[in-house]
């Protein structure tokens, strides 16, 4: 299974994010997931905002263009990205 689909709405990203890194990045593919690191505590949702800010900025989209879907607790994550094909999303994201 792939990282990304596109779903009517936009596109759906699997995520495997790791708190409290040193530098926010994309890491690369970890399995069927996009694995980035966000210097944010997995505490009071504030990885999670993190991680919306970042792809946010990445895609250069609104936050209220993104949206966690599955995973608000756990490190493996699948955000809503609204208003974007899957195939403008992986170029921006998709490590090299």
């Amino acid at each position: 299974m792939d990282w990304i689909q596109q779903t009517k709405e936009g596109a759906s990203v699997r995520i495997k994010l790791v708190p409290r890194a040193s530098a926010n990045r994309i890491e690369g593919l970890h399995g069927d997931a996009l694995k980035i690191r966000l210097n944010a505590p997995p505490v009071d949702g504030k990885a999670n905002a993190a991680l919306l800010r970042f792809l946010a900025d990445e895609l250069d989209l609104p936050m209220s263009s993104l949206a966690i879907t599955a995973g608000a607790t756990s490190r493996n994550k699948t955000v809503r990205i609204a208003g974007v094909d899957a195939a403008v999303v992986r170029s921006r994201l998709a490590p090299e």
